[in-house]
């Protein structure tokens, strides 16, 4: 059979690992970004078992947990009542699996950058794609490129090749990489709420590649509509409502001297009907699904789309046959984190009372009763409804 080609749009998590695999796989492979040299946005990121299972599966798997800081518990507590309203322990008594992984999302950028050039990947830079169409990518400064047997589409929420973008949840968050300090769990995610209008966390990122220094990530929820405001207001003004809600992140406030070491990020709620887009297009990550962070999914279902397209792009030389199975392969998993994050979501990032009035006084303490432990546990883990054993029944390979 003939060397085929793919265009993967997007050096991001999902496109680096899509280019990756297919490389190895025998696929030539470009991959495009509009940017000068490919790089991370953002700050940290849990990868979870079933994620970590993929970069196992790619040989990257040990080298990421060396990087990263396990993570066994998700921790929150309502102020100023101090009640506890979120405790989800991925490992119930015997269990010696994976928990998650806090990882800085640089060092999980760098790691895939790498693996993709070490394979092969030929990478165009500022190479800002517009749209697609016979196998070719047209980009916003009028160039047209060579013709490609499959177009992988890793460019995100906003991805030109499909649907437009769906409105951007109310609530966002400001996010930073800062040095850790003692004084927090060192094997959890932390969070801190007033209602669900404000929520300051902090979670352990482990380190960059090459660089001793331990990271955390720190995040403050923020309204869409309202960072203009904070940019307006000063540092000033917000630390004092970041300390009134957790005195303890004074040392990590401390490290934030200008607006610009806060990044925000804005969500969506978004999913294709198909993975599967026209003119020899298909989907990835959330370029397919996109959601809020509240169950720390993202780069997971990401680097899960790349396992189940690659095997099933390995599995015959029907071209459309091979992206049919891809999409179903991954179709009910999406669907039900996608409707569990919906669902979640108002309880944590919200401007009413109901939720989080809902989440104190119910779902807090439903959750503590088995077997919602356990389900929760499963649920953040990945491992419900997880596509991974039927995927490797199917050949995967490196």
């Amino acid at each position: 059979m003939a060397v085929r080609s793919v265009a993967v749009a997007g050096c991001g998590i999902a496109g680096l690992a899509a280019a990756t695999c297919l490389a190895r796989a025998g696929w030539r492979v470009v991959a495009f970004d509009r940017l000068d040299a490919p790089e991370p946005i953002g700050s940290g990121l849990i990868l979870q078992p079933v994620g970590l299972a993929v970069l196992d599966a790619m040989g990257l798997g040990a080298v990421m947990r060396d990087l990263g800081a396990p993570i066994q518990r998700l921790f929150g507590r309502a102020e100023p009542s101090g009640r506890t309203v979120l405790d989800v322990r991925y490992r119930r008594p015997g269990d010696t699996g994976d928990a998650g992984l806090g990882v800085h999302r640089g060092a999980l950028f760098a790691l895939l950058l790498e693996a993709a050039r070490s394979s092969g990947v030929q990478v165009e830079t500022s190479r800002e794609v517009a749209a697609a169409g016979d196998g070719r990518l047209q980009f916003q400064d009028g160039g047209v490129s060579a013709r490609f047997d499959l177009v992988v589409d890793a460019l995100g929420s906003r991805s030109p090749l499909g649907r437009a973008p769906a409105a951007p949840l109310p609530f966002g968050a400001l996010w930073a990489s800062l040095d850790w300090v003692e004084g927090f769990d060192e094997a959890a995610l932390e969070q801190r709420y007033e209602r669900a209008s404000k929520m300051v966390g902090v979670m352990p990122i482990g380190r960059l590649p090459g660089d001793a220094r331990r990271q955390a990530a720190f995040f403050w929820s923020l309204r869409q509509d309202g960072h203009e405001r904070w940019l307006s207001e000063g540092l000033d003004a917000w630390k004092q409502d970041a300390l009134a809600l957790w005195p303890e992140t004074r040392p990590l406030l401390d490290q934030i001297d200008e607006p610009g070491r806060m990044v925000f990020a804005r969500y969506a709620h978004r999913t294709l009907r198909s993975a599967i887009g026209g003119a020899g297009v298909v989907h990835v990550g959330d370029s397919w699904h996109s959601t809020s962070p509240q169950l720390g999914q993202g780069a997971n279902m990401a680097l899960l789309d790349v396992l189940a397209l690659a095997t099933s792009l390995g599995a015959g030389d029907d071209l459309d046959a091979a992206l049919r199975r891809y999409d179903r392969a991954r179709r009910w998993h999406i669907r039900l984190y996608q409707a569990a994050s919906y669902l979640f979501t108002p309880a944590y990032q919200s401007s009413g009372g109901f939720a989080p009035w809902v989440r104190d006084w119910l779902m807090s303490p439903v959750s503590r009763i088995p077997p919602a432990p356990a389900i929760l546990a499963g649920l953040v883990s990945g491992r419900i409804g997880s596509p991974l054993a039927a995927i490797e029944r199917a050949g995967w390979t490196e």
